[in-house]
């Protein structure tokens, strides 16, 4: 989808921010949701549609949002993790109803410690004990709750039970049952999410640092699920940054066909100053610079002109 306007953008943007903002409501009141599994399948299929429209847009706008403020970080990084579920489903070939148990997991999966992860999102001192607890029982404490609020879907429930197990990383995929893969990917989307999330006490790391870091810890049994999604969204994601071999900075626009050379647009040259007019680049073109190293989000300081950014992702898409 080509964003023609800003006025678009600006609806675009819109749609994606009201679905953050009713996700973060009803899990931070589930018990005061009406019908809570069917509000949940709604946000999906919304979620959806919106990426359907472009997925690279959406990608954009979440990693944007992701790496650069902690602020409602509990409904942020639910909807990271689902839209990520999403497609490394997709792209592992994963049937519909096991995906929805699996991104349906993704938007509920803490909301046994939601306003907690909050609070640890703009603490600066580490984890009390009493959090600790809370850290380490909110996975069955969340299961334990959305079966009260009536979800029935088992595979759901085993998901978010198990997504801090570190028993079922020791699991052998081909033997196992499908909820063992679907708590697999779980597991490994939440911490690549969390990682490349700000944290008071800490800036978030590179897509590319986080990516690496959950391939090289997984053991030999995950990595389907660890290039999985590298495949899905790249090593450097629409909406993150990149340091080029000319030292210029750039921000990551579209997906390519290859994974390790996506569309950037180029917004500041090698002394750091900001360009007037950010320009498309393809890191695939053999004559342009390539990608030397990806960037955290703390290292930009400028606000970019999102528009200015998606219509250029625009053309390259025309590419």
């Amino acid at each position: 989808m080509s964003i023609q306007s800003e006025n678009e953008y600006e609806d675009l943007l819109a749609l994606w921010s009201d679905l953050e903002s009713g996700l973060g409501v009803i899990l931070g009141s589930p018990a005061s949701t009406q019908e809570f599994a069917h509000r949940v399948l709604q946000y999906d299929r919304w979620m959806q549609s919106l990426l359907q429209r472009d997925p690279d847009v959406g990608l954009y706008l979440l990693f944007q949002l992701a790496g650069n403020s902690p602020v409602g970080y509990s409904a942020s990084h639910a909807l990271v993790c689902a839209v990520l579920s999403h497609l490394i489903a997709i792209e592992l070939g994963i049937d519909k109803h096991e995906r929805d148990s699996l991104v349906h997991a993704a938007l509920t999966m803490n909301i046994g410690m939601t306003a907690m992860q909050d609070a640890l999102a703009t603490q600066v001192e580490k984890p009390t004990p009493e959090q600790q607890d809370a850290i380490r029982l909110h996975a069955a404490k969340g299961a334990l709750m959305l079966g009260n609020l009536r979800v029935t879907d088992e595979h759901w429930l085993k998901i978010v039970s198990g997504h801090h197990d570190e028993a079922i990383d020791k699991a052998d995929l081909r033997t196992s049952p499908p909820v063992t893969r679907l708590t697999r990917i779980l597991k490994m989307v939440d911490r690549y999410a969390a990682m490349i999330s700000p944290r008071m006490s800490r800036a978030g790391r590179t897509a590319t640092e986080s990516a690496r870091s959950v391939i090289a810890n997984a053991s030999a049994k995950t990595d389907e699920i660890g290039h999985a999604l590298v495949r899905a969204v790249g090593l450097c994601p629409p909406g993150t940054y990149v340091r080029m071999v000319n030292d210029e900075t750039a921000v990551v626009l579209r997906r390519s066909s290859q994974h390790n050379h996506p569309f950037v647009a180029i917004i500041a040259n090698r002394s750091g100053e900001m360009v007037p007019s950010p320009r498309l680049h393809n890191t695939a073109d053999d004559t342009g610079a390539q990608i030397k190293s990806a960037l955290p989000a703390s290292a930009v300081r400028a606000r970019l002109n999102h528009f200015q950014m998606l219509r250029l992702g625009a053309f390259a898409a025309q590419q």
